[in-house]
């Protein structure tokens, strides 16, 4: 598994950048970035946080825990045709639609019990209070007042 401090080093050779260099940029010490690559320290969840969005990955992503660099917003705000996102055809067979009530599947079952509700419900919150989650909910309410014309 990629080290936060693997990740931040690779970012930084990919876009040719000297240590000092991006500590500048992102107004950190001049040495904070040495610290952070070699691992003796730990940069804040906000010194993260500028790290992310200076080079436009999510924070999973340089945190090493995927290898997605992808952030939230970019997909949510992405349409269906965009990025080569084509939803799979369905190999089942159409049927002629039936008059009889529908099964719930496994996830429907699962998705009713209560303590699932609690734990995505937990979960949902947790990423909304963090520096992303925030961002896309102002993202989404600017958006939707521009779309309202207020």
């Amino acid at each position: 598994m990629v080290t936060l401090a693997q990740r931040i080093e690779a970012l930084r050779t990919e876009a040719n950048l000297s240590r000092p260099a991006l500590a500048a940029a992102l107004h950190f010490p001049k040495g904070a970035l040495e610290k952070f690559e070699t691992g003796r320290q730990t940069p804040t969840k906000e010194q993260q946080a500028k790290i992310a969005a200076y080079f436009g990955v999510s924070l999973f992503y340089l945190r090493g825990e995927s290898n997605d660099r992808t952030r939230q917003e970019d997909w949510m705000d992405m349409d269906a045709g965009e990025k080569g996102f084509v939803p799979a055809p369905s190999a089942a067979p159409k049927t002629p639609k039936s008059t009889e009530a529908p099964q719930a599947t496994l996830l429907d079952t699962f998705l009713a019990g209560k303590q699932a509700q609690d734990a995505l419900r937990t979960m949902a919150l947790e990423v909304l209070k963090s520096p992303e989650g925030q961002e896309i909910i102002t993202k989404a309410v600017k958006k939707e007042l521009a779309r309202r014309g207020l």
